[in-house]
């Protein structure tokens, strides 16, 4: 069988942490190309990988012709290059959150659908192992029906994790639209939708700019989540977690509690009612010091493969946008915000 050709547009941290070396593990994978603004980015990954380098994605689609590509580029591009990927017939894997507003997201989706092509959105923890069998739980029923919750993700920054660092464009709100909300916060709206398999209706946030300098976005985010179903919780993005990198969630249902990432051996510890207790070792959560498989890669190769199409898809991206968004508005009007699904 022949192998399929990817290319990867933008090659800052997440191309070079996750994104080329999972696409390299897989022997279904040819990579063909790598873009980027700064071509030496974009020559180092070739030199390692393979493929071409180009500073145009055009000029690339054009001459390469791939069968899939990643747009792993600032928040502000996500939308005009998917959708030049899907005009040229390429399969589209964007990295979160999938575009800086409702009306690009549904862009983004047409231009798949017209296309033909499939569009998926890196929300990459939904494949974590701690998360996949905390959903497997909550599938059984023995939890009963999530009745609160709490979901952070707090870490120091993007200085330390970003190829830019300081200044760099998650910082500029031209190229990133958010900070912390649309870095992280997106992440566990993504999560806690999944999870529960629920809708979020309304939020009430506070969003702002506590601790980073010279800066334009929001560094920090609280926010009051109520569900489709009832169930009200908060979620926490953060970064300005100095120490103590956080990414746990804890549900608080009828029959118990489940605690998802709050210890480092037992990822998920359930806690019932009747005075049981259930640990699990099931493999970590991947942080910016630990990198793990993300498994959004192989789930990619895999759906263009097989012909399904992703379970992370672009409708499923635009709802957890439209989480963030909701978010951003409460705290621009100071109100409750309805989530426009």
């Amino acid at each position: 069988m022949s192998k399929l050709k990817v290319a990867v547009i933008g090659c800052g941290s997440i191309t070079i942490h996750r994104h080329a070396p999972e696409y390299a593990s897989n022997p279904n994978v040819e990579i063909v190309a790598f873009v980027d603004p700064v071509q030496e980015r974009a020559e180092k990954l070739v030199a390692k990988y393979g493929g071409k380098a180009y500073t145009d994605h055009n000029e690339m689609l054009k001459a390469e012709k791939p069968d899939a590509v990643s747009v792993c580029t600032p928040n502000a591009l996500h939308a005009p290059i998917s959708i030049d990927a899907a005009d040229a017939g390429a399969h589209v894997l964007c990295e979160k959150p999938m575009a800086v507003s409702a009306d690009e997201a549904q862009a983004m989706i047409e231009a798949a659908k017209k296309n033909g092509v499939y569009l998926m959105i890196g929300h990459n923890q939904r494949y974590m192992p701690p998360h996949v069998k905390a959903k497997e739980i909550l599938k059984s029923g023995k939890m009963g029906k999530v009745l609160t919750f709490r979901t952070s993700f707090g870490h120091p920054g993007p200085e330390g994790w970003s190829i830019e660092g300081k200044g760099g464009w998650f910082f500029q709100k031209n190229k990133a639209f958010v900070g912390a909300m649309g870095d992280l916060g997106v992440h566990k709206a993504d999560l806690i939708r999944w999870l529960l398999d629920d809708e979020a209706v309304e939020v009430g946030a506070f969003v702002g700019t506590l601790h980073k300098e010279d800066t334009d976005v929001d560094d920090n985010a609280n926010c009051i989540l109520r569900m489709k179903s009832g169930a009200i919780g908060s979620l926490v993005a953060s970064w300005t977690y100095y120490r103590g990198e956080d990414n746990s969630t804890v549900l608080w249902c009828e029959n118990g509690v489940m605690k998802i990432g709050t210890h480092p051996e037992d990822q998920v510890i359930v806690e019932l009612r009747n005075g049981t207790v259930e640990k699990y070792q099931v493999g970590g959560i991947s942080t910016n010091e630990k990198q793990l498989s993300s498994g959004v890669i192989d789930a990619f190769v895999e759906s263009i493969l097989t012909k399904t199409p992703p379970s992370v898809s672009g409708e499923e991206g635009a709802k957890s946008l439209a989480v963030i968004l909701a978010a951003m508005e409460s705290q621009d009007r100071n109100t409750i915000v309805k989530v426009k699904a």
